[in-house]
């Protein structure tokens, strides 16, 4: 019969949380996801901003649709701007999710009766965290090129908090 010593103890012990803890950081099986947002973009004011995204991830990487609208304000010369961008992600495989993305697709800028509709990359990161079940925060953080010789402020940003629903 082999008797366990003090530090053998111990490393069994270590190991043992050690993996519980690995355990416990292993997310669910999600493969898609949704978010509803609301934010705002500073650029040149602060404007509300509102969308959704829909994605699907292959744990640590991952692909979105993001649509996004942000409302015009004539008083102060900032003009509203619809994206919808496909964007790639790369993420952590934690229960807590943080991740940076970038992609590319269309743009509208428009100001009263002037507009500029043409093709935008962005690039940003973000944290998804849990809430209840398949709940999840998101926040995210998105800084936009937008192309086309007529594009009034061509690098806005935005700042949205999201409702996601992992399924």
């Amino acid at each position: 019969m082999k008797i366990m010593t003090w530090t053998s103890l111990k490393q069994r012990a270590a190991a043992a949380i050690l993996m519980a803890s690995a355990l416990a950081l292993v997310p669910g099986a999600a493969w898609a996801d949704g978010t509803a947002f609301l934010g705002f973009s500073p650029t040149p004011e602060t404007r509300a901003t509102k969308g959704f995204s829909l994605g699907v991830s292959l744990i640590v990487v991952g692909f979105e649709f993001e649509y996004a609208s942000t409302g015009e304000n004539l008083v102060k010369g900032a003009p509203g701007l619809k994206t919808g961008m496909i964007n790639g992600l790369v993420q952590t495989p934690t229960r807590m999710q943080f991740y940076l993305t970038g992609g590319g697709g269309f743009f509208r800028e428009r100001l009263a009766d002037e507009g500029e509709t043409s093709f935008g990359t962005n690039i940003g990161g973000g944290i998804k965290m849990p809430l209840a079940g398949p709940l999840r925060l998101r926040l995210d953080y998105r800084v936009f090129n937008l192309r086309g010789g007529d594009t009034l402020y061509p690098h806005p940003q935005r700042f949205y908090a999201g409702l996601n629903v992992a399924f």
